[in-house]
């Protein structure tokens, strides 16, 4: 009995290690679960026209605990256990959704992406269907116009731009609390992101280095950027590297033959995957090495072998779930956002041409898995330059790209009406920035700089070691953990660097590397410090002193944390477009509560179209305005009034100055904003705001 009761106390750890290791294995995966069980549920509801706080409630909420309670049941010891380093790591998580709360933005008034976002989530808030409806304006007339920025016409009514994804999750904040709650629910996520980021540096570098991870990545400018506005970006990430961890804990379940095998954490990591695409339409080629990768274990488990290899089993469930959650993304998207595909064909179709060839490729691999077998046996049979050479190609293509600038200058000539607004913008920001005036530049080639600043050369170099050292135990066969981390990282790295398909100003284009790049770039610096702290170790000046040793490795995490730091601090305290919210408030406040709005302006009408429909409760358009000209002609606003007359309604005129209105009647200003906005850089790193003004007009026409 007594020997016993020592074997034990030698094998277990206390049980407050225990419990501090299996909490931040699952506070890292909860949020994926959750997110994953919300969207699976809200889906089909969307598209019933039944997504309301009570079955959202009922049946979200129950698939977010029944998904949770599958991926955490039995967690397996995928976390070594570290009581300072799990509390580090929550302190990090908190402290990064309270300053982020403290300095959210009030992106509302539509002008780029996340107004767009809010204001999608605010419909879905009120109303829970799609598409939504026009208003009676006294029937059709060619002056209309209901479509506006972030909105498209279609034949059923009007749909919003981008995936259901987002406002679905935002609108929970709507729910609870309102437009103040709906912009609160960034910062959560936001600090989700950092516990989730945080557990895969856990279980692939260990506990001890996840603080750190978790702070180099909060504190990178694009991170606290997409932490407090509603972006997709955070969401996203939420699902990747949450799949990440969960088919980690996969593994972890077969190789400690725990009941279930792995199967369940396996299916809910390929559905995570899968339902990336109801978030954003490119989470398609973020999974691909996915699509892949589960194609592999399958065609590893036809292939005689003298060692049992487990991994092969999770194949199945991988795929199964990756299909499920694909599924739900293509439905949402060609159902609730065909307008938006169609405008993203160009480049949505070849990533569906190569999405199709890395299934046929996976299919004939897993059917001709044995006769492939044999063959690559006899070809790597003395390639012991294999290793060395996979190290170099990671090194090279990190230095293709930092001599890009030298040799390469990308442009865009304009050819749609979408690329010559993009021109102009490019042009007037390029004014703005005192550069030289050329429309044609996307200023891709200085992709690499864009990760220079947001994460340090430090960080940039020990990833890329790290890369390298991997990608060489790979293809000796070792570190089959990292395999899948590092081919998505690698592959969404090296496509984003080179094509980040976005207007290059910063902040808003920073926004590119938040889902994969940023995040991957943290895990591998941090690997890499570690692997380079054991190196130094081992050698005889550091092993002298243990002093040493730890001295270096704090010397590294300084060289981590600081370059991110420094470039964030510009923009860090200064919250922008405060007063949005009131400003909105106020003008609903202002117009007749029976009133039919017509923007007889076209700023006016890109901006406020969707916010009055949508916040005020309104029926609203736009009024066609002629080529080349700003306001519509007289005589179509005092047709369009007749016609709002005969319905019943009030009419009224908005725009963004009172000559604009005074042909109509006595104009009253409804909206006078003044604020701060995100600086659009495109040679340096952001390190301010702009000023912000917004004034609004309204007349009641007389007769």
């Amino acid at each position: 009995m007594h020997r016993s009761g020592r074997s034990r106390g030698r094998t277990r750890l206390p049980s407050e290690q225990e419990a501090a290791g299996r909490t931040l294995a699952a506070v890292s995966v909860v949020p994926a679960l959750a997110l994953s069980g919300w969207l699976l549920a809200g889906l089909p509801l969307l598209l019933l026209g039944w997504f309301r706080p009570l079955p959202m409630a009922l049946l979200g909420g129950a698939a977010a605990l029944l998904l949770c309670a599958a991926g955490l049941r039995r967690l397996p010891a995928t976390v070594t256990p570290h009581r300072w380093a799990t509390a580090a790591t929550l302190a990090v998580a908190l402290g990064s959704g309270v300053f982020n709360g403290l300095l959210h933005g009030e992106q509302l008034i539509v002008r780029r992406d996340p107004s767009t976002y809010a204001q999608y989530a605010v419909w879905l808030a009120r109303h829970g269907s799609l598409p939504i409806p026009v208003g009676d304006f006294g029937g059709p007339d060619p002056a209309l116009r209901f479509d506006s920025m972030g909105v498209y016409m279609t034949g059923g009514g009007i749909v919003p731009q981008f995936m259901a994804g987002p406002p679905m999750t935002y609108a929970i904040g709507h729910w609870l609390g309102g437009v103040p709650g709906l912009l609160l629910v960034p910062p959560v996520l936001g600090a989700l992101a950092v516990l989730t980021v945080a557990g895969t540096a856990a279980r692939l570098a260990g506990a001890r280095w996840a603080p750190l991870a978790a702070l180099v990545f909060a504190v990178s400018l694009p991170i606290l950027y997409t932490s407090r506005t509603t972006f997709s970006e955070i969401p996203s990430l939420i699902l990747l590297f949450g799949a990440m961890n969960l088919l980690l804990d996969a593994r972890a379940r077969l190789r400690a033959a725990l009941p279930g095998a792995g199967f369940p954490s396996a299916a809910l990591a390929g559905l995570s995957f899968g339902l990336a695409l109801l978030v954003r339409i490119d989470g398609l080629r973020d999974v691909l090495p996915v699509l892949a990768f589960s194609g592999a274990l399958i065609a590893l488990r036809r292939i005689p072998r003298a060692r049992p290899f487990p991994e092969g089993r999770l194949g199945v469930p991988l795929l199964t779930g990756l299909v499920v959650g694909g599924l739900w993304g293509f439905a949402g998207g060609y159902v609730l956002a065909r307008p938006y595909l169609e405008y993203l064909s160009g480049s949505l179709m070849p990533l569906l041409a190569i999405c199709a060839l890395v299934v046929a490729l996976t299919v004939a691999g897993t059917a001709l898995a044995p006769w492939i077998a044999v063959r690559a046996r006899r070809l790597l049979t003395g390639a012991g330059w294999l290793p060395n050479a996979a190290a170099a190609l990671v090194v090279l293509v990190m230095a293709g790209f930092a001599v890009r600038p030298w040799v390469q200058t990308v442009r865009r000539y304009a050819v749609t009406p979408e690329d010559r607004l993009t021109a102009d913008f490019i042009e007037k920001t390029q004014v703005a920035n005192g550069l030289a005036k050329d429309m044609s530049r996307l200023y891709y080639e200085h992709s690499l700089d864009w990760v220079f600043w947001y994460v340090g050369i430090p960080a940039v170099v020990l990833a890329t070691v790290a890369a390298a050292v991997l990608a060489r135990r790979l293809a000796r066969g070792g570190e089959f953990g990292w395999l899948l981390p590092l081919a998505v990282i690698g592959w969404t790295t090296v496509t984003t660097l080179w094509r980040p398909a976005i207007t290059p100003d910063h902040p808003f284009a920073s926004r590119r590397l938040v889902p994969i790049v940023i995040p991957g770039l943290v895990l591998l610096a941090v690997w890499g410090l570690r692997w380079l702290s054991r190196r130094l170790a081992r050698t005889r000046w550091f092993a002298a002193r243990r002093g040493r040793s730890r001295a270096a490795v704090a010397a590294g995490a300084l060289l981590l944390a600081v370059p991110p730091a420094i470039t964030s601090i510009g923009t860090a305290f200064t919250p922008v477009n405060r007063g949005e919210a009131a400003a909105v408030a106020g003008l609903c406040r202002a117009i007749p509560a029976n009133a039919a709005v017509l923007i007889a302006e076209r700023v006016t009408g890109d901006r406020l179209t969707q916010v009055v429909r949508g916040q005020c409760g309104l029926p609203t358009a736009r009024v066609v305005n002629p080529p080349r000209r700003d306001v519509p002609r007289r005589a179509d606003v005092l047709r369009l009034v007749e016609a709002v007359r005969r319905t019943g309604r009030v009419p009224v005129l908005l725009a963004a100055e009172p000559e604009q209105l005074m042909a109509y009647g006595p104009a009253t200003r409804v909206m006078s904003l003044h604020t701060r906005q995100d600086e659009r850089s495109l040679v340096d790193p952001p390190n301010g705001t702009w000023s912000l003004n917004i004034d609004v007009w309204m007349a009641e026409p007389t007769r």
